[in-house]
């Protein structure tokens, strides 16, 4: 398919550039015969770039991310030549990822959650796709990120007062630590499968409260930005609501007595 052709399959902006750099990537993979890579992905691009490698019938390919998955990935094509190094895990990833580790004083041990890591990233002029997961930990964080910005992060981000008193190395990504990430299993009641009717009893509001999120752009739906307020949600799919938290729509068990569709619901504590 021209790329043109592709590109127009696209209506968004944002859609369409992410497109254009992926067929670039591919292109260059094969003109050139080097290894190539995205910056991180999130599930939605990452969903986007699946469909254009299926388009363009290409078959060499990994996503990684640092952990086991993990929500933003890197894409990594290679000409045919390099299938035994990817197969055989022997790439070193090191060279297009590596591991930022902030240790808290004693003092601020369990106070810092996701978005203080991340704003801090972000006042470093750091853009969002240049930086993976953050896993985070009573005693820290560690922060994946693109290793071309990493020594940009370590040399600066002890500037930032909240980590002023912070140890900050930069670490090779397979000394990553897995967090122990806590679900917990919660049953709903609503009376259709809208989005807004499932977001009132996710994030505890009135529908009405509801529906002004939807519009303030904080809820994705599969990792999608979802402004319809009547979008129709199924099992499985992943509500993330800013400020709230990740869901994960398990299962559809029935309708009560009352005629109240019955789910469970699995939030990322």
């Amino acid at each position: 398919m021209a790329k043109t052709e592709t590109l127009n399959k696209y209506t968004k902006d944002e859609d369409k550039l992410l497109v254009a750099k992926l067929l670039d990537k591919i292109g260059f993979a094969k003109t050139k015969n080097k290894i190539v890579n995205t910056d991180f992905l999130d599930m939605y691009q990452k969903k986007i770039s699946l469909e254009i490698l299926n388009i363009q019938k290409e078959k060499n390919y990994i996503y990684y991310g640092g952990v086991d998955n993990a929500d933003r990935q890197m894409l990594i094509i290679y000409p045919e030549k390099y299938d035994n190094i990817f197969f055989n895990n022997k790439f070193n990833y090191s060279e297009i990822i590596s591991l930022i580790r902030i240790e808290l004083p004693n003092e601020l041990k369990g106070k810092y959650v996701h978005k203080d890591y991340l704003s801090g990233i972000m006042k470093l002029g750091i853009k969002r796709e240049k930086c993976g997961d953050i896993l985070v930990f009573d005693d820290g964080a560690d922060i994946i990120v693109s290793t071309d910005i990493a020594n940009y992060i370590l040399n600066n981000l002890s500037q930032l007062t909240r980590f002023s008193k912070s140890k900050i190395e930069q670490l090779d990504i397979s000394k990553v630590r897995i967090p122990d990430i806590k679900k917990e299993e919660i049953g709903i009641t609503v009376s259709s499968m809208r989005l807004d009717n499932i977001v009132s009893q996710l994030a505890n509001v009135s529908r009405t409260n509801a529906e002004q999120i939807i519009k303030e752009q904080k809820v994705f739906v599969n990792y999608e930005n979802e402004m319809k307020n009547s979008k129709i949600i199924n099992e499985k799919d992943i509500i993330t609501i800013r400020g709230k938290g990740k869901f994960n729509v398990l299962k559809v068990n029935g309708v009560s007595k009352k005629g109240k569709i019955i789910l469970t619901v699995e939030h990322y504590v």
